[in-house]
């Protein structure tokens, strides 16, 4: 993948707004692609791709020209339009209750970008930096990105954001106009001293090589009888059940016995395992423990 041109900005979300704003200025188009529930960012042109009317309706009008696909229905593709800029998605769709592809979705997404010459934007604030058992999560499913977006992990705990694209495609935003994309405190050389000692941490260490495993054993610890599916890719992971009333009891009794995790946006039915990548095979199942008890108790 030629993604060798990086412009770091502040989080996760203005990285969003930064390759919204690099797509249509390299194609010259004025539609962007998102699909429904899908979370990137609660700044007003991240919030636009959002396709949730509960969180997008107070906020209006957002942004025009963003078409809303459904992640997984292949004829929603024919939506995507030489007049498409880009289609933004994530490749675990994590609140969503980290929904996955099926039947090769991903691939058949690129294939129409392709086609059309729509730009494949790839949201790994959530997926990269192994969270999915591979350093950025779309090395699982053999994507070729044209921008990818960064934030959260990429910073080691301090605020940094990024998108990534190519030296040909980020060079349109150097002239007309010039300086086509500012920040004020983006590549701030503290939060990237932190960065850069958190990427060595992680690519030293190969401590990503280890999540898939980790995973396998989340899911062994995780049968019960009230858990009706474990859904994810490496330790990004929802755990089903009958309510999100249920889910609720469930939180707060883990939280009282010391294990943290909560639900998410679009599937408040799922309870969400998403721990620090180097977390321990005992940690692992004494935090399943806990769970567990708590399904036996509620």
């Amino acid at each position: 993948v030629n993604l060798n041109c990086t412009y770091f900005v502040n989080s996760g979300a203005e990285a969003v707004e930064g390759a919204m704003k690099l797509a249509k200025r390299f194609t010259g188009r004025p539609h962007i692609a998102s699909f429904k529930q899908s979370y990137h960012g609660s700044t007003q042109g991240a919030l636009s791709l959002m396709g949730d009317e509960y969180f997008t309706a107070p906020y209006r009008p957002l942004l025009p020209g963003i078409n809303h696909l459904r992640f997984n229905h292949r004829e929603d593709l024919t939506q995507i339009t030489e007049q498409t800029a880009c289609v933004v998605t994530e490749v675990v769709r994590a609140e969503a209750g980290c929904e996955m592809e099926t039947d090769g979705f991903l691939l058949q997404l690129q294939q129409r970008c392709r086609e059309t010459g729509t730009l494949l934007v790839v949201d790994e604030c959530q997926t990269g930096f192994g969270r999915t058992g591979t350093l950025f999560g779309f090395e699982n499913f053999d994507l070729q990105p044209d921008i990818i977006c960064l934030g959260k992990a990429l910073g080691g705990g301090m605020p940094l954001g990024a998108f990534v694209s190519s030296k040909e495609i980020m060079s349109s935003l150097t002239h007309h106009p010039v300086l086509g994309h500012l920040t004020t405190f983006g590549g701030h050389p503290v939060s990237c001293a932190a960065a850069y000692a958190a990427l060595q941490v992680l690519t030293q260490t190969e401590v990503h090589q280890q999540v898939k495993e980790k995973e396998i054993l989340f899911r062994h610890q995780l049968q019960h009888k009230k858990i009706r599916s474990v859904t994810g890719k490496g330790l990004l992971l929802a755990v089903e059940f009958e309510s999100e009333e249920y889910v609720r009891k469930i939180i707060a009794e883990c939280i009282k016995n010391g294990v943290f995790t909560d639900w998410f946006l679009f599937a408040p039915h799922k309870l969400r395992i998403a721990p620090p990548l180097t977390i321990s095979t005992d940690l692992i199942k004494r935090s399943c423990e806990v769970i567990l008890n708590a399904l036996e108790r509620k």
